[in-house]
């Protein structure tokens, strides 16, 4: 394939950040966008809302259902799940982008933290994917893609922050066990990982603001890398996990600099990126720790 148009996504999480530039780039194609979040009024502290993300579907070419949806709340997932369907007769695309975050060890950690955590990251992404698939199966390339990192089984991702590890590798192993359950039906099934950090607002309001921002690159090049993915044959490319800029290197991308927040410093490491995945040519990045 090498267009998404006329495929309709489900993505939870697009109301800003990662999830918007998935849609986005998916919208220029002219794609419809079903763009699954909680937030439908604007957030002090969060740029967007499920409106206006829609608006920007819309204006970059795209369609565009804003569906209110806790992905915690298994009603509101079949519900927005089966509206998503009478409005564009299908889902070709299931996005599991919707996570919570908490960089705290085991005594700074409570247990309505954690249990958000484990309820939007791992249970929440099973949830949407187990409801997403039987419409997944009917489509002509369907995939599903997990914002979720590689499974790198070391301590030192779990040392500082286990229950926010636990929740991500969560959704890591659903790409590993729906990838291979999903093979024979022609479902495809992959994560995608930054290298470094984004600038989104987890980073702004949890990671270091300003400082870290500049020190990461724009969600546009997520955006860039899912589209790679989901336009690839469905039943050839499967149970992937992949870091955006090596992905985007191996389909011909050289210019990165595009995406850094500012060239002049330097770029800082995601978490989870395994030390011996190395970067491409002319990228350097530095770790967070």
């Amino acid at each position: 394939m090498s267009s998404l148009n006329g495929k309709t996504l489900f993505i939870s999480g697009a109301s800003r950040g990662i999830g918007l530039a998935i849609a986005l780039r998916a919208a220029r194609d002219g794609a419809n966008v079903a763009i699954a979040a909680k937030t439908a009024e604007p957030h002090p502290k969060l740029k967007g809302t499920i409106f206006t993300a829609a608006d920007e579907v819309r204006a970059a070419g795209g369609k565009a259902l804003p569906v209110i949806c806790d992905i915690r709340d298994e009603a509101q997932v079949i519900a927005v799940v089966d509206k998503t369907v009478a409005e564009f007769g299908g889902i070709d695309i299931c996005v599991n982008n919707a996570s919570a975050i908490s960089l705290t060890d085991s005594q700074a950690t409570d247990i309505k933290r954690f249990d958000l955590m484990m309820g939007i990251n791992t249970r929440g992404t099973f949830m949407v994917s187990k409801y997403c698939i039987p419409h997944l199966k009917k489509a002509e390339n369907p995939h599903i893609l997990m914002l979720s990192p590689p499974l790198d089984m070391k301590a030192k991702w779990f040392e500082h922050s286990t229950a926010y590890t636990m929740a991500k590798f969560g959704m890591s192993m659903c790409v590993l066990g729906l990838s291979a359950e999903l093979k024979s039906a022609g479902v495809a099934v992959n994560a995608l990982w930054p290298r470094t950090t984004i600038a989104t607002a987890a980073v702004a309001n949890l990671l270091g603001g300003d400082s870290m921002m500049r020190a990461s690159r724009t969600p546009e090049i997520m955006g860039d890398a899912a589209y790679v993915i989901l336009t690839k044959p469905s039943r050839e490319f499967t149970g992937q996990f992949c870091i955006d800029d090596k992905l985007l290197y191996s389909s011909g991308v050289r210019d990165f600099e595009r995406y850094r927040v500012d060239p002049s410093v330097p770029l800082a490491r995601d978490f989870f990126v395994p030390d011996d995945d190395a970067p491409p040519p002319g990228v350097t990045v530095v770790p967070l720790r």
